[in-house]
Protein backbone atom coordinates (compact mmCIF):
# COMPACT_ATOMS: atom_id res chain seq x y z
CA UNK A 1 0.00 0.00 0.00
CA UNK A 2 1.54 3.26 -1.01
CA UNK A 3 1.83 6.38 1.03
CA UNK A 4 3.82 9.57 0.99
CA UNK A 5 4.63 12.28 3.49
CA UNK A 6 5.64 15.88 3.18
CA UNK A 7 8.93 16.84 4.79
CA UNK A 8 8.74 18.74 8.06
CA UNK A 9 11.32 20.93 9.68
CA UNK A 10 9.93 20.38 13.14
CA UNK A 11 12.50 20.53 15.93
CA UNK A 12 12.28 17.72 18.47
CA UNK A 13 9.76 15.98 16.24
CA UNK A 14 9.63 12.72 18.19
CA UNK A 15 8.94 14.44 21.50
CA UNK A 16 6.28 16.72 20.08
CA UNK A 17 4.61 13.82 18.25
CA UNK A 18 4.46 11.81 21.49
CA UNK A 19 2.93 14.74 23.35
CA UNK A 20 0.35 15.59 20.67
CA UNK A 21 -0.77 12.03 19.89
CA UNK A 22 -0.54 10.92 23.52
CA UNK A 23 -2.73 13.75 24.82
CA UNK A 24 -5.24 13.29 21.98
CA UNK A 25 -5.43 9.55 22.62
CA UNK A 26 -5.78 10.19 26.35
CA UNK A 27 -8.76 12.48 25.74
CA UNK A 28 -10.57 9.99 23.51
CA UNK A 29 -9.89 6.99 25.77
CA UNK A 30 -10.78 8.90 28.92
CA UNK A 31 -14.26 9.72 27.65
CA UNK A 32 -15.15 6.04 27.47
CA UNK A 33 -15.38 5.72 31.28
CA UNK A 34 -14.99 9.23 32.73
CA UNK A 35 -18.74 9.74 32.66
CA UNK A 36 -19.61 6.61 34.68
CA UNK A 37 -19.03 8.08 38.16
CA UNK A 38 -20.79 11.29 37.13
CA UNK A 39 -24.04 9.54 36.14
CA UNK A 40 -25.89 9.99 39.47
CA UNK A 41 -25.05 13.72 39.48
CA UNK A 42 -26.10 14.10 35.85
CA UNK A 43 -29.37 12.34 36.61
CA UNK A 44 -29.99 14.59 39.61
CA UNK A 45 -29.18 17.76 37.67
CA UNK A 46 -30.70 17.07 34.24
CA UNK A 47 -33.29 14.45 35.09
CA UNK A 48 -34.04 11.47 32.88
CA UNK A 49 -34.41 7.77 33.48
CA UNK A 50 -32.12 4.79 33.19
CA UNK A 51 -32.50 4.74 29.41
CA UNK A 52 -31.22 8.32 29.23
CA UNK A 53 -28.16 7.43 31.30
CA UNK A 54 -27.52 4.48 28.98
CA UNK A 55 -27.49 6.78 25.97
CA UNK A 56 -25.19 9.23 27.77
CA UNK A 57 -22.52 6.51 27.66
CA UNK A 58 -23.58 4.54 24.57
CA UNK A 59 -24.03 7.52 22.24
CA UNK A 60 -20.26 8.01 22.47
CA UNK A 61 -19.16 4.38 22.26
CA UNK A 62 -21.56 3.56 19.43
CA UNK A 63 -20.58 6.40 17.09
CA UNK A 64 -16.94 5.79 17.97
CA UNK A 65 -17.28 2.11 17.09
CA UNK A 66 -19.08 2.37 13.77
CA UNK A 67 -17.00 5.26 12.40
CA UNK A 68 -13.57 4.15 13.64
CA UNK A 69 -12.45 2.41 10.45
CA UNK A 70 -14.14 5.02 8.26
CA UNK A 71 -12.19 7.73 10.08
CA UNK A 72 -8.89 5.99 9.37
CA UNK A 73 -9.85 5.65 5.70
CA UNK A 74 -10.71 9.35 5.49
CA UNK A 75 -7.26 10.18 6.83
CA UNK A 76 -5.59 7.93 4.27
CA UNK A 77 -7.41 9.64 1.45
CA UNK A 78 -7.51 13.31 2.42
CA UNK A 79 -4.45 13.65 4.64
CA UNK A 80 -3.90 12.22 8.09
CA UNK A 81 -2.79 15.42 9.79
CA UNK A 82 -5.65 17.35 8.20
CA UNK A 83 -8.27 14.81 9.29
CA UNK A 84 -6.69 14.50 12.72
CA UNK A 85 -7.22 18.26 13.14
CA UNK A 86 -10.80 17.93 11.89
CA UNK A 87 -11.55 15.12 14.33
CA UNK A 88 -9.89 16.99 17.20
CA UNK A 89 -11.92 20.12 16.41
CA UNK A 90 -15.18 18.17 16.36
CA UNK A 91 -14.30 16.42 19.62
CA UNK A 92 -13.36 19.70 21.34
CA UNK A 93 -16.47 21.57 20.20
CA UNK A 94 -18.71 18.63 21.15
CA UNK A 95 -17.09 18.53 24.60
CA UNK A 96 -17.99 22.19 25.11
CA UNK A 97 -21.54 21.47 23.93
CA UNK A 98 -21.81 18.59 26.42
CA UNK A 99 -20.64 20.85 29.26
CA UNK A 100 -23.21 23.49 28.28
CA UNK A 101 -26.06 21.02 27.69
CA UNK A 102 -29.29 22.36 29.21
CA UNK A 103 -31.00 18.97 29.22
CA UNK A 104 -30.34 15.26 28.98
CA UNK A 105 -31.29 15.05 25.29
CA UNK A 106 -28.83 17.73 24.27
CA UNK A 107 -26.14 16.03 26.36
CA UNK A 108 -26.76 12.74 24.55
CA UNK A 109 -26.56 14.49 21.18
CA UNK A 110 -23.27 16.15 22.16
CA UNK A 111 -21.88 12.79 23.29
CA UNK A 112 -22.74 11.29 19.91
CA UNK A 113 -20.86 14.09 18.13
CA UNK A 114 -17.94 13.56 20.52
CA UNK A 115 -17.82 9.95 19.34
CA UNK A 116 -17.69 11.11 15.72
CA UNK A 117 -14.70 13.33 16.48
CA UNK A 118 -12.93 10.59 18.43
CA UNK A 119 -13.50 8.08 15.62
CA UNK A 120 -11.74 10.37 13.16
CA UNK A 121 -8.99 11.48 15.54
CA UNK A 122 -8.07 8.31 17.44
CA UNK A 123 -6.98 5.90 14.67
CA UNK A 124 -4.77 8.59 13.14
CA UNK A 125 -2.76 9.27 16.30
CA UNK A 126 -0.56 6.21 15.82
CA UNK A 127 -0.05 6.90 12.12
CA UNK A 128 1.12 10.41 12.82
CA UNK A 129 3.36 9.20 15.63
CA UNK A 130 4.95 6.69 13.26
CA UNK A 131 5.68 9.37 10.69
CA UNK A 132 7.73 11.26 13.28
CA UNK A 133 9.58 8.36 14.93
CA UNK A 134 12.56 6.51 13.40
CA UNK A 135 11.95 2.80 12.91
CA UNK A 136 14.43 1.79 15.60
CA UNK A 137 12.58 3.86 18.23
CA UNK A 138 9.01 2.93 17.37
CA UNK A 139 8.71 0.16 19.94
CA UNK A 140 9.47 2.60 22.75
CA UNK A 141 7.13 5.22 21.26
CA UNK A 142 4.27 2.74 20.93
CA UNK A 143 4.82 1.62 24.51
CA UNK A 144 4.58 5.19 25.83
CA UNK A 145 1.54 5.91 23.66
CA UNK A 146 -0.19 2.73 24.84
CA UNK A 147 0.65 3.39 28.50
CA UNK A 148 -0.85 6.90 28.30
CA UNK A 149 -4.06 5.55 26.80
CA UNK A 150 -4.19 2.72 29.32
CA UNK A 151 -3.82 5.29 32.10
CA UNK A 152 -6.83 7.14 30.69
CA UNK A 153 -9.00 4.03 30.88
CA UNK A 154 -7.76 3.19 34.38
CA UNK A 155 -8.20 6.69 35.78
CA UNK A 156 -11.48 7.53 34.02
CA UNK A 157 -13.84 6.75 36.93
CA UNK A 158 -11.53 8.47 39.43
CA UNK A 159 -11.08 11.64 37.35
CA UNK A 160 -14.81 11.76 36.65
CA UNK A 161 -15.61 11.29 40.32
CA UNK A 162 -13.14 13.90 41.55
CA UNK A 163 -14.26 16.56 39.07
CA UNK A 164 -17.94 15.85 39.74
CA UNK A 165 -17.56 16.09 43.51
CA UNK A 166 -15.13 18.99 43.84
CA UNK A 167 -16.12 21.14 40.84
CA UNK A 168 -19.12 19.94 38.83
CA UNK A 169 -19.95 17.13 36.42
CA UNK A 170 -19.70 19.61 33.53
CA UNK A 171 -15.93 19.72 34.05
CA UNK A 172 -15.48 16.14 32.87
CA UNK A 173 -16.22 17.69 29.46
CA UNK A 174 -14.68 21.15 29.97
CA UNK A 175 -11.38 19.38 30.64
CA UNK A 176 -11.12 18.50 26.95
CA UNK A 177 -11.58 22.06 25.69
CA UNK A 178 -8.28 23.74 26.67
CA UNK A 179 -6.38 20.58 25.75
CA UNK A 180 -7.98 20.49 22.31
CA UNK A 181 -7.37 24.20 21.71
CA UNK A 182 -3.70 23.81 22.65
CA UNK A 183 -3.20 20.72 20.46
CA UNK A 184 -4.62 22.15 17.24
CA UNK A 185 -1.84 24.65 16.42
CA UNK A 186 0.80 22.19 17.67
CA UNK A 187 -0.49 19.54 15.28
CA UNK A 188 -0.26 21.98 12.37
CA UNK A 189 3.27 23.08 13.25
CA UNK A 190 4.84 19.89 14.58
CA UNK A 191 3.33 16.97 12.65
CA UNK A 192 4.07 15.97 9.06
CA UNK A 193 1.26 15.37 6.59
CA UNK A 194 0.95 11.88 5.09
CA UNK A 195 -1.46 10.01 2.84
CA UNK A 196 -2.47 6.41 2.24
CA UNK A 197 -3.54 4.66 -0.93
CA UNK A 198 -6.61 6.80 -1.58
CA UNK A 199 -8.83 3.75 -2.02
CA UNK A 200 -12.58 4.27 -2.36
CA UNK A 201 -14.46 4.84 0.88
CA UNK A 202 -17.06 2.27 1.88
CA UNK A 203 -19.88 4.73 2.50
CA UNK A 204 -22.58 2.09 1.98
CA UNK A 205 -21.05 -0.27 4.51
CA UNK A 206 -20.62 2.51 7.05
CA UNK A 207 -24.26 3.60 6.72
CA UNK A 208 -25.56 0.04 6.97
CA UNK A 209 -23.48 -0.75 10.05
CA UNK A 210 -24.27 2.57 11.75
CA UNK A 211 -28.02 2.49 11.27
CA UNK A 212 -28.24 -1.23 11.98
CA UNK A 213 -26.41 -1.00 15.30
CA UNK A 214 -28.36 2.11 16.26
CA UNK A 215 -31.64 0.26 15.63
CA UNK A 216 -30.65 -2.68 17.81
CA UNK A 217 -29.32 -0.55 20.68
CA UNK A 218 -32.40 1.70 20.46
CA UNK A 219 -34.66 -1.33 20.75
CA UNK A 220 -32.73 -2.71 23.72
CA UNK A 221 -32.73 0.64 25.51
CA UNK A 222 -36.42 1.38 24.93
CA UNK A 223 -37.62 -2.18 25.61
CA UNK A 224 -37.94 -1.82 29.41
CA UNK A 225 -39.63 1.59 28.98
CA UNK A 226 -42.07 0.92 26.12
CA UNK A 227 -42.47 -2.85 26.53
CA UNK A 228 -40.77 -5.50 24.43
CA UNK A 229 -43.77 -5.77 22.13
CA UNK A 230 -43.98 -2.02 21.59
CA UNK A 231 -44.05 -0.91 17.96
CA UNK A 232 -40.93 1.28 18.18
CA UNK A 233 -38.99 -1.43 20.02
CA UNK A 234 -39.83 -4.16 17.52
CA UNK A 235 -39.17 -1.79 14.63
CA UNK A 236 -35.74 -0.93 16.00
CA UNK A 237 -34.76 -4.54 16.67
CA UNK A 238 -35.99 -6.00 13.39
CA UNK A 239 -34.86 -3.12 11.20
CA UNK A 240 -31.49 -3.05 12.89
CA UNK A 241 -31.04 -6.79 12.43
CA UNK A 242 -32.03 -6.55 8.77
CA UNK A 243 -29.59 -3.71 8.14
CA UNK A 244 -26.76 -5.62 9.82
CA UNK A 245 -27.57 -8.64 7.66
CA UNK A 246 -27.39 -6.36 4.61
CA UNK A 247 -24.05 -5.07 5.90
CA UNK A 248 -22.70 -8.62 6.07
CA UNK A 249 -23.87 -9.34 2.51
CA UNK A 250 -22.42 -6.06 1.26
CA UNK A 251 -19.10 -6.64 3.00
CA UNK A 252 -18.83 -10.08 1.47
CA UNK A 253 -19.10 -8.65 -2.05
CA UNK A 254 -17.67 -5.12 -1.98
CA UNK A 255 -14.15 -4.65 -3.31
CA UNK A 256 -13.17 -2.06 -0.68
CA UNK A 257 -15.38 -3.23 2.18
CA UNK A 258 -14.94 -1.51 5.53
CA UNK A 259 -14.92 -4.96 7.16
CA UNK A 260 -14.06 -7.75 4.69
CA UNK A 261 -16.02 -10.86 5.62
CA UNK A 262 -13.21 -13.07 4.34
CA UNK A 263 -11.31 -12.37 7.54
CA UNK A 264 -13.90 -14.32 9.54
CA UNK A 265 -13.06 -17.50 7.64
CA UNK A 266 -10.10 -17.71 10.00
CA UNK A 267 -11.07 -19.51 13.21
CA UNK A 268 -8.39 -17.54 15.03
CA UNK A 269 -9.75 -14.17 13.86
CA UNK A 270 -13.36 -15.12 14.56
CA UNK A 271 -12.54 -16.53 17.99
CA UNK A 272 -10.52 -13.61 19.31
CA UNK A 273 -13.00 -11.05 17.96
CA UNK A 274 -15.93 -12.89 19.53
CA UNK A 275 -14.01 -12.97 22.81
CA UNK A 276 -13.20 -9.25 22.56
CA UNK A 277 -16.77 -8.19 21.86
CA UNK A 278 -18.17 -10.36 24.66
CA UNK A 279 -15.51 -9.13 27.08
CA UNK A 280 -16.44 -5.50 26.51
CA UNK A 281 -20.13 -6.39 26.71
CA UNK A 282 -19.71 -7.86 30.19
CA UNK A 283 -17.19 -5.28 31.41
CA UNK A 284 -18.87 -2.04 30.28
CA UNK A 285 -22.33 -3.10 31.39
CA UNK A 286 -21.01 -4.05 34.83
CA UNK A 287 -19.02 -0.85 35.41
CA UNK A 288 -22.03 1.20 34.28
CA UNK A 289 -24.19 -0.30 37.03
CA UNK A 290 -21.56 -0.77 39.75
CA UNK A 291 -20.47 2.87 39.67
CA UNK A 292 -24.07 3.89 40.36
CA UNK A 293 -24.42 1.22 43.05
CA UNK A 294 -21.41 2.54 44.96
CA UNK A 295 -22.93 6.03 45.09
CA UNK A 296 -26.68 5.55 45.03
CA UNK A 297 -26.89 2.54 47.35
CA UNK A 298 -23.72 2.48 49.48
CA UNK A 299 -23.52 6.26 49.80
CA UNK A 300 -19.99 6.91 48.60
CA UNK A 301 -19.16 10.28 47.10
CA UNK A 302 -18.17 10.42 43.40
CA UNK A 303 -14.47 10.60 44.32
CA UNK A 304 -14.77 7.73 46.80
CA UNK A 305 -16.58 5.66 44.19
CA UNK A 306 -13.84 6.34 41.62
CA UNK A 307 -11.15 5.34 44.12
CA UNK A 308 -12.99 2.15 44.97
CA UNK A 309 -13.15 1.20 41.29
CA UNK A 310 -9.36 1.42 40.93
CA UNK A 311 -8.66 -2.20 41.96
CA UNK A 312 -10.58 -3.09 38.79
CA UNK A 313 -9.72 -0.37 36.30
CA UNK A 314 -6.16 0.28 37.51
CA UNK A 315 -4.94 -3.30 37.88
CA UNK A 316 -3.54 -3.28 34.34
CA UNK A 317 -0.61 -1.12 35.52
CA UNK A 318 0.59 -3.99 37.74
CA UNK A 319 -0.52 -7.06 35.81
CA UNK A 320 0.01 -6.10 32.15
CA UNK A 321 3.81 -6.71 32.25
CA UNK A 322 3.18 -10.16 33.73
CA UNK A 323 0.65 -10.87 31.00
CA UNK A 324 3.27 -9.97 28.37
CA UNK A 325 5.87 -12.30 29.92
CA UNK A 326 3.39 -15.15 30.17
CA UNK A 327 2.19 -14.76 26.59
CA UNK A 328 5.81 -14.79 25.40
CA UNK A 329 6.40 -18.09 27.17
CA UNK A 330 3.17 -20.01 26.71
CA UNK A 331 1.33 -18.14 23.94
CA UNK A 332 -1.51 -15.65 24.07
CA UNK A 333 -4.48 -18.01 23.97
CA UNK A 334 -4.19 -19.50 27.50
CA UNK A 335 -3.43 -16.08 29.00
CA UNK A 336 -6.45 -14.44 27.34
CA UNK A 337 -8.76 -17.32 28.27
CA UNK A 338 -7.52 -17.37 31.87
CA UNK A 339 -8.03 -13.63 32.14
CA UNK A 340 -11.61 -13.88 30.91
CA UNK A 341 -12.46 -16.74 33.28
CA UNK A 342 -10.87 -14.87 36.20
CA UNK A 343 -12.90 -11.78 35.36
CA UNK A 344 -16.05 -13.89 35.11
CA UNK A 345 -15.29 -15.28 38.58
CA UNK A 346 -14.86 -11.77 39.95
CA UNK A 347 -18.20 -10.62 38.55
CA UNK A 348 -19.98 -13.74 39.78
CA UNK A 349 -18.59 -13.05 43.25
CA UNK A 350 -19.79 -9.43 43.12
CA UNK A 351 -23.27 -10.55 42.08
CA UNK A 352 -23.46 -12.70 45.22
CA UNK A 353 -22.08 -10.25 47.80
CA UNK A 354 -23.92 -7.15 46.56
CA UNK A 355 -26.44 -6.05 49.19
CA UNK A 356 -27.99 -2.77 50.25
CA UNK A 357 -25.45 -2.43 53.07
CA UNK A 358 -22.42 -4.37 51.80
CA UNK A 359 -19.01 -3.30 53.09
CA UNK A 360 -16.28 -2.36 50.65
CA UNK A 361 -14.08 -5.08 52.12
CA UNK A 362 -16.61 -7.72 51.06
CA UNK A 363 -16.56 -6.43 47.48
CA UNK A 364 -12.79 -5.98 47.18
CA UNK A 365 -11.94 -9.59 46.18
CA UNK A 366 -14.39 -9.38 43.26
CA UNK A 367 -12.99 -6.06 42.09
CA UNK A 368 -9.39 -7.32 42.29
CA UNK A 369 -10.23 -10.52 40.41
CA UNK A 370 -12.04 -8.54 37.72
CA UNK A 371 -9.07 -6.18 37.41
CA UNK A 372 -6.54 -9.01 37.14
CA UNK A 373 -8.65 -10.73 34.51
CA UNK A 374 -9.05 -7.57 32.45
CA UNK A 375 -5.31 -6.86 32.61
CA UNK A 376 -4.46 -10.39 31.46
CA UNK A 377 -6.71 -9.92 28.44
CA UNK A 378 -5.57 -6.76 26.68
CA UNK A 379 -2.01 -7.13 25.37
CA UNK A 380 -2.16 -10.86 24.52
CA UNK A 381 -5.52 -10.35 22.78
CA UNK A 382 -4.00 -7.66 20.58
CA UNK A 383 -1.16 -10.00 19.66
CA UNK A 384 -3.63 -12.76 18.78
CA UNK A 385 -5.52 -10.41 16.47
CA UNK A 386 -2.31 -9.53 14.64
CA UNK A 387 -1.23 -13.17 14.38
CA UNK A 388 -4.60 -14.28 12.99
CA UNK A 389 -4.23 -12.54 9.60
CA UNK A 390 -1.59 -11.83 6.99
CA UNK A 391 0.63 -8.76 7.19
CA UNK A 392 -1.40 -7.02 4.47
CA UNK A 393 -4.62 -7.50 6.44
CA UNK A 394 -3.40 -6.43 9.86
CA UNK A 395 -4.57 -2.84 9.59
CA UNK A 396 -8.15 -3.82 8.77
CA UNK A 397 -8.03 -6.60 11.37
CA UNK A 398 -6.94 -4.27 14.15
CA UNK A 399 -9.56 -1.67 13.25
CA UNK A 400 -12.26 -4.34 13.14
CA UNK A 401 -11.24 -5.67 16.54
CA UNK A 402 -11.39 -2.24 18.15
CA UNK A 403 -14.73 -1.46 16.51
CA UNK A 404 -16.23 -4.75 17.72
CA UNK A 405 -15.00 -4.05 21.24
CA UNK A 406 -16.76 -0.69 21.29
CA UNK A 407 -19.91 -2.27 19.86
CA UNK A 408 -19.76 -4.81 22.65
CA UNK A 409 -19.56 -2.00 25.20
CA UNK A 410 -22.65 -0.28 23.83
CA UNK A 411 -24.58 -3.56 23.69
CA UNK A 412 -23.45 -4.47 27.20
CA UNK A 413 -24.85 -1.30 28.71
CA UNK A 414 -28.14 -1.77 26.84
CA UNK A 415 -28.55 -5.47 27.64
CA UNK A 416 -27.52 -5.37 31.29
CA UNK A 417 -29.58 -2.24 31.93
CA UNK A 418 -32.60 -4.03 30.45
CA UNK A 419 -32.07 -6.89 32.91
CA UNK A 420 -31.65 -4.38 35.73
CA UNK A 421 -34.91 -2.63 34.80
CA UNK A 422 -36.82 -5.90 34.56
CA UNK A 423 -35.77 -7.02 38.05
CA UNK A 424 -35.31 -3.77 39.97
CA UNK A 425 -34.96 0.00 39.64
CA UNK A 426 -34.15 3.26 41.40
CA UNK A 427 -37.11 3.23 43.81
CA UNK A 428 -35.04 2.12 46.81
CA UNK A 429 -31.64 0.71 47.72
CA UNK A 430 -33.07 -2.81 47.80
CA UNK A 431 -34.77 -2.34 44.43
CA UNK A 432 -31.43 -1.31 42.94
CA UNK A 433 -29.73 -4.38 44.37
CA UNK A 434 -32.56 -6.60 43.12
CA UNK A 435 -31.83 -5.40 39.60
CA UNK A 436 -28.04 -5.25 39.96
CA UNK A 437 -27.43 -8.84 41.06
CA UNK A 438 -28.99 -10.65 38.07
CA UNK A 439 -27.51 -8.13 35.66
CA UNK A 440 -23.98 -8.66 37.02
CA UNK A 441 -24.54 -12.43 37.01
CA UNK A 442 -25.36 -12.23 33.30
CA UNK A 443 -22.19 -10.19 32.81
CA UNK A 444 -20.23 -13.01 34.46
CA UNK A 445 -21.85 -15.57 32.17
CA UNK A 446 -21.02 -13.46 29.12
CA UNK A 447 -17.36 -13.27 30.19
CA UNK A 448 -17.29 -17.04 30.64
CA UNK A 449 -18.59 -17.36 27.06
CA UNK A 450 -15.81 -15.01 26.01
CA UNK A 451 -13.32 -17.36 27.64
CA UNK A 452 -14.73 -20.28 25.65
CA UNK A 453 -14.47 -18.22 22.46
CA UNK A 454 -10.81 -17.52 23.26
CA UNK A 455 -10.19 -21.25 23.67
CA UNK A 456 -11.55 -21.72 20.14
CA UNK A 457 -8.51 -19.82 18.81
CA UNK A 458 -6.02 -22.39 17.46
CA UNK A 459 -2.95 -22.78 19.64
CA UNK A 460 -0.19 -20.81 17.95
CA UNK A 461 3.28 -20.06 19.18
CA UNK A 462 4.92 -16.76 18.57
CA UNK A 463 1.90 -14.50 18.67
CA UNK A 464 3.92 -11.81 20.36
CA UNK A 465 6.67 -12.14 17.77
CA UNK A 466 4.05 -11.66 15.09
CA UNK A 467 2.92 -8.52 16.86
CA UNK A 468 6.47 -7.22 16.94
CA UNK A 469 6.98 -7.94 13.26
CA UNK A 470 3.73 -6.13 12.51
CA UNK A 471 5.16 -2.83 13.74
CA UNK A 472 7.90 -2.81 11.15
CA UNK A 473 6.08 -1.77 7.94
CA UNK A 474 5.64 1.79 6.84
CA UNK A 475 2.02 1.87 8.00
CA UNK A 476 1.93 0.59 11.58
CA UNK A 477 -1.20 2.55 12.28
CA UNK A 478 -2.79 0.26 9.79
CA UNK A 479 -1.31 -2.54 11.84
CA UNK A 480 -2.35 -1.37 15.29
CA UNK A 481 -4.77 1.51 14.89
CA UNK A 482 -6.14 1.88 18.41
CA UNK A 483 -5.14 -1.50 19.82
CA UNK A 484 -2.72 -0.18 22.40
CA UNK A 485 -5.37 2.01 23.99
CA UNK A 486 -7.68 -0.90 24.81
Amino acid sequence: MSQHSEPSARAGGVGWALVITGVAGFMAALDNLVVTTALPSIREDLGGGLHDLEWTVSAYTLTFAVLLMFGAALGDRFGRRRLFAVGLSIFTLASAAAALAPGIDSLIAARAVQGVGAAVMMPLTLTLLTAAVPAEKRGMAYGIWGAVNGLAVASGPLIGGALTEHVSWQWIFWLNVPLGIALLPLARLRLAESYGSGARLDVTGTLLASTGLFGIVYGLVRGPVDGWTGQSVLLGLFTGSALLAAFVLHSGRAKNAMLPMRLFRSRAFSGINAASMLMYLGMFGSIFLLSQYLQGVLGYSPTEAGLRMLPWTGMSVLVAPVAGILSDRIGGRPVVAAGLFIQATGLAYLSVVATADASYGSQLPGLVLSGIGMALFFAPASALVMASVTAEEQGVASGANNALREVGGALGIAIMSSIFSAQGGYESAQAFVDGLRPAIAVGAAVLALAGLAALAVPARRGAVLAMAEATGPEEPSKVLETTASR
